[in-house]
C-alpha cells in the first residue's frame, strides 16, 4: 500500500483489479492512495485489509459493473474505513447498478433503485457517478440520498472524441431515453441530433422506429448511455445502413457489452464503438479520470469534503 503524503488531503482506496484508473485519479486529485487488500477463502467468502490508520477523508473507488460481490465489499470496507480513522467518506462508482428499476412495473417487483440507493445512504457521505441510468428520477440525490450526489457526464467526452474522427456528424439516440445524453453531445458542437422510438419485447428483441431525419450519405454516431446485450444499437444500425447513412459508429458511456454483444454489432455495420473507461473495455477511447478528480478537489475546495 502507498504512503499517506503528509500534504494530501485524503486518501483514495481501491481494490486491485481497479488499480490503474483509481491511482490515475488519485494523483489527479492530490490524494493519498492504497489498495484493499483481498482474501477469498474456498467458500467464496472475503478477507479484506485496509491501511492501519485512515486520514479523515476518505475516497473509496468501485465501479459497480457485475456489482453482486462488489456491493458485498462496500458493505464490509465502508464501517471498517470508518473504525480505523475516517470521518467523511465519499463512493466514486463510475457506473452505478441497479438504477434501471426505478419503479416496480409489475405486482411484487422489488424497486432496486430505491433499496440500493438507501443503502448507499447509510455507509457513505457523498456519492460521485457518471451517467446514472435516472429516468423517472430527476436527480441523484433523489435516488441515493447522500449530503452530497454529484453526478459527470461522459457525453461531453464522448463528444469532443467523436469531433476529432468524424466530420458533419449526425447523432442519433438509440431509444427515447437516450435523449438527455445526445442533446448535451449535439449542443456541444452544433450537430443535428434526433432519437429513435423503441419497444421491447425483451432483454434481446427490440423493435426501433428512426426519427424522421435524412441519414442518406451522412456520418451517423449512436450514442447512449449504455450498451449491454448490443441489440438496440444493432437494430438501430440495420435501419441507419438501410436508409443510406454513410457511416454508423457507437459511442457509450458504459461499456457493458455481454458476450457476443461486440460481435452483433459490428455485423450490423457499426464501424468504431468508443467508450469511456468507466468500464475497462477494449473499446475505451477517453477516460474520466480528469472529470472524476476536478469533482474531488471541488469537495475539498468548497469545505464539502468533511464530515
Amino acid at each position: 500500500m502507498s504512503a499517506s503524503p503528509e500534504s494530501a488531503s485524503g486518501m483514495l482506496l481501491c481494490f486491485d483489479d481497479e488499480q490503474t484508473i483509481a491511482q490515475a485519479a488519485a494523483a489527479a486529485a492530490g490524494l493519498a492512495f492504497g489498495v484493499i487488500q483481498r482474501h477469498r477463502f474456498p467458500d467464496g467468502e472475503l478477507r479484506l485489509r485496509l491501511p492501519e490508520s485512515l486520514p479523515p477523508r476518505v475516497v473509496i473507488w468501485r465501479g459497480l459493473h457485475q456489482p453482486n460481490e462488489k456491493l458485498v465489499e462496500l458493505l464490509l470496507v465502508a464501517p471498517a474505513a470508518r473504525q480505523l480513522g475516517a470521518e467523511h467518506l465519499t463512493l466514486v462508482a463510475p457506473y452505478l447498478a441497479y438504477m434501471r428499476q426505478d419503479i416496480a412495473f409489475n405486482p411484487g417487483e422489488v424497486v432496486s433503485q430505491r433499496v440500493l440507493g438507501a443503502w448507499l445512504a447509510t455507509l457513505f457521505d457523498a456519492v460521485i457517478t457518471v451517467d446514472p441510468h435516472l429516468h423517472r428520477v430527476a436527480t441523484l440525490e433523489e435516488a441515493v440520498p447522500v449530503k452530497d450526489a454529484i453526478v459527470l457526464s461522459g457525453a461531453p467526452l464522448l463528444a469532443d472524441f467523436i469531433a476529432s474522427q468524424r466530420q458533419d456528424v449526425l447523432l442519433i439516440g438509440p431509444d427515447e431515453e437516450s435523449q438527455q445524453w445526445v442533446a448535451r453531445a449535439a449542443q456541444r458542437h452544433g450537430w443535428q441530433s434526433g432519437v429513435c422510438r423503441k419497444l421491447r419485447h425483451g432483454d434481446r428483441h427490440v423493435d426501433i422506429d428512426l426519427p424522421d431525419l435524412s441519414v442518406a450519405g451522412r456520418a451517423v454516431v449512436l450514442l447512449d448511455d449504455v450498451a449491454s446485450s448490443g441489440h438496440t444499437v444493432a437494430q438501430a444500425a440495420r435501419l441507419l445502413k438501410a436508409a443510406g447513412a454513410a457511416s454508423v459508429d457507437a459511442a457509450v458511456t458504459h461499456a457493458l457489452f455481454a458476450a457476443g454483444a461486440v460481435q452483433l454489432v459490428h455485423e450490423a455495420g457499426v464501424g468504431q464503438i468508443w467508450s469511456t473507461d468507466c468500464i475497462p473495455h477494449a473499446s475505451n477511447a477517453v477516460s474520466i479520470v480528469p472529470a472524476v478528480a476536478a469533482a474531488l478537489r471541488e469537495l475539498v475546495a468548497t469545505g464539502r469534503f468533511t464530515a
